[in-house]
């Protein structure tokens, strides 16, 4: 084997694997690559992800964007001269989690043979909101100091298959576009002014609860329908737990939302867990449907008046027992579920023991509840 030969040998063995780590919301991202190695005018450069699917292809002097794949297709740029510089660093715009690859450049020869390779490690860390349920109002972070034009659209939506990707909000032509929101997010969301002067493209969530726990993508578009700015927060929101002790006269499973939900709404609470599902509570038509309870709830449940106006769906449970522990769901339905929150109910039962003195004592206890039986359904 030839001197240079070797050279060319030791250099793909001694090129380590680099790790690059960002935040989401990035206007780019590089992937840095240089050499010292003196590499021919028409050698070709590769970079592929672990899919081995083409990120970005410079071959015959230019780069080659139609053999791309269309998930990288205006997203990739390299500098000029490359072959020269040695500098064969790839820019990655608007990344987010969903470009977490291992990422690899290959140095072809004229002939096919491969002269160096590196592999790059990107991660880019998707930012994380924790918080109670039965806040107000939680926030949804995004700051930029990319300058963005006065004709750019941003959207929030969903990332979530299943759903098409809802949209909770849509900024464009200088105000919010309240018709293109999904019902589920209608008077739930807000954006600040002059968002698009500022950089401050964060979204605030009324009333949020565990039904929101979803990864949320910001898009920033110009006026032609590329992608300036992209971005992914992830919302965590912990499911309310409520206890009481089993003799107390009542308890209420919290559930507070917008006001003026629409009249022909239908507010169904259900007990979720245990199993079998059974209906505790129906408001429909302005008025309580004792008819559609479960037989164990008959007379023991309440609600607020006035409750689509206010928006407090709030249900009051009479003389609790250590049977009622559970998981407990309030919806909202109209043309499907457009409020939802889970309450896991807890309640303690009161156990007699002898103390030393021979007095009777109660202490609570935390037996798991009995479920309710199927066959007790109406």
């Amino acid at each position: 084997m030839s001197p240079s030969k070797l050279m060319l040998c030791f250099a793909v063995l001694s090129v380590p694997q680099v790790e690059v780590e960002v935040d989401s919301g990035v206007e780019s991202v590089q992937l840095p690559f240089n050499t010292t190695l003196h590499l021919p005018e028409d050698a070709k450069v590769e970079w592929r992800d672990k899919n081995n699917r083409k990120v970005h292809v410079y071959e015959n002097g230019s780069d080659q964007p139609e053999i791309q794949s269309q998930r990288y297709r205006d997203r990739t740029n390299m500098n000029e001269d490359l072959l020269k510089t040695g500098d064969l660093s790839l820019t990655l715009k608007y990344p987010t989690d969903g470009d977490n690859h291992t990422y690899t450049c290959t140095i072809y020869s004229k002939e096919g043979n491969i002269l160096l390779k590196r592999k790059v490690e990107l991660k880019v860390r998707v930012p994380q909101v924790e918080v109670d349920s039965g806040v107000e109002s939680v926030q949804l972070p995004f700051n930029t100091t990319l300058h963005l034009p006065e004709d750019a659209k941003v959207e929030w939506k969903e990332n979530y298959r299943s759903y098409n990707n809802r949209k909770l909000h849509v900024y464009e032509n200088g105000s919010d576009q309240p018709e293109e929101q999904h019902q589920f997010y209608r008077d739930r969301t807000k954006m600040n002014e002059d968002l698009l002067k500022t950089g401050d493209l964060s979204l605030t969530l009324k009333y949020p609860t565990d039904d929101d726990n979803w990864t949320y993508t910001c898009t920033v578009y110009s006026r032609e329908g590329n992608i300036l700015l992209k971005r992914k927060v992830e919302l965590k929101v912990r499911v309310c737990l409520v206890e009481v002790e089993e003799g107390a006269e009542s308890v209420q499973l919290p559930c507070k939302t917008t006001e003026n939900l629409p009249e022909d709404g239908r507010v169904e609470w259900e007990r979720i867990e245990p199993k079998p599902l059974i209906m505790v509570h129906q408001y429909k038509n302005g008025s309580d449907q004792p008819h559609r309870q479960h037989q164990v709830y008959r007379d023991r449940t309440k609600m607020n008046e006035d409750l689509l106006k206010t928006g407090d769906l709030s249900l009051t449970l009479k003389h609790p027992t250590e049977r009622d522990s559970g998981r407990y769901r309030c919806d909202v339905v109209r043309n499907g579920v457009i409020r939802r929150k889970t309450v896991q109910l807890t309640v303690k039962g009161r156990v007699q023991v002898q103390d030393q003195t021979g007095d009777i004592r109660n202490r609570s206890s935390s037996i798991d509840p009995t479920p309710l039986m199927a066959d007790q359904s109406v």
